[in-house]
């Protein structure tokens, strides 16, 4: 059998060739975003860095890490700032070790809820403090993380009603200053560790208690270790979602938009998730017969927002920034 190919034919199968052997070649050169966080894959969040994900696929090779195992709770930042990472899950409160503005974001009682945070960050006073962190530190904030509101669970069975009952309650906080004030604005005795750390920790004695919104108590399993949970509800859990300012001044304008408007979309899905699993959760851990009971808030409140205001962190604050998110 012999065949008969012009050299028209043998040119089109060449390009045709040439053409397929370009599209894997085409899909490695995406640029690549490495992000890091802290929460577990079971999180909620890993949901959404999924939806995320599928949303800018076209653009970018988006590779997920988490648990911490690319970089350690804390560390992500100065990755980032490093080009060593070109996307993060950060604490506010991490911003503040160099930012120490930025410390008024980490403040026990500031956002009354996730649509408080959430509009401060929409508002002309939000994008005053995203600018100091993009001019500052080299990053670009999508938005905020909503993962709950943080509340005290504890070991002991000791009833706590006011800060004053906090005191001796080797209270496991995440290291920095702005955490370990926290703790001790609570009235307990703050103990650093590192998240995956916690629940040996409760399991042995060497912490009292832990704060974390409830969906993380879940995630975590810490409610086999704890005996009660205390709705102190002291400060609206949010991380930021964050991306190398380089990686962000490559983009364009308009992948820029198509990046953003997969952020927005993404952190909504997880905040209303976040809320509707928060009212299951307080049932849930009942009937696994843990103690869920409501202090006396106002307490808490006024101790922990006068500690703030008479303290070194507050001389950092921009002036006026207080009664701004307040009138949001």
């Amino acid at each position: 059998m012999t065949f008969d190919i012009t050299r028209r034919q043998a040119l089109a199968g060449a390009a045709a060739l040439a053409l397929a052997s370009a599209v894997p070649a085409l899909a490695q050169d995406k640029p690549k975003l490495r992000f890091s966080a802290v929460f577990s894959e079971q999180d909620i969040r890993a949901e959404m860095m999924k939806m995320f994900d599928d949303a800018i696929k076209d653009d970018f090779a988006f590779e997920g890490y988490y648990g911490g195992n690319l970089f350690k709770q804390g560390t992500e930042l100065v990755a980032l700032q490093r080009g060593n990472l070109e996307m993060g899950n950060i604490a506010p409160q991490d911003i503040s070790k160099q930012i120490p503005a930025w410390s008024i974001l980490t403040a026990g009682y500031l956002f009354r809820d996730a649509a408080h945070l959430k509009a401060f960050f929409a508002s002309e006073a939000g994008a005053e403090m995203k600018k100091m962190a993009e001019d500052q530190l080299g990053i670009v904030i999508l938005g905020p993380t909503y993962f709950g509101v943080r509340q005290v669970g504890l070991k002991p069975e000791k009833e706590i009603k006011t800060p004053a009952d906090m005191a001796g309650i080797k209270l496991r906080m995440p290291g920095g200053d702005a955490w370990q004030f926290l703790g001790e604005a609570l009235g307990a005795n703050p103990t650093p560790m590192a998240y995956a750390e916690v629940y040996t920790g409760l399991q042995t004695g060497a912490i009292d208690g832990q704060d974390n919104p409830l969906p993380n108590v879940e995630n975590m399993k810490f409610y086999e270790v704890m005996s009660q949970i205390v709705l102190t509800s002291h400060l609206v859990g949010f991380d930021l979602l964050v991306v190398s300012k380089k990686v962000w001044d490559e983009m364009g304008a308009e992948k820029q938009a198509r990046f953003q408007a997969a952020a927005d979309k993404a952190i909504d899905f997880s905040t209303e998730k976040h809320l509707a699993h928060e009212k299951e959760l307080v049932e849930n851990f009942k009937a696994k017969g843990l103690k869920i009971y409501e202090p006396d808030v106002a307490a808490f409140r006024e101790s922990v927002q006068e500690k703030y205001l008479a303290s070194d962190l507050a001389k950092e604050w921009p002036e006026g920034m207080v009664d701004k998110i307040n009138a949001l």
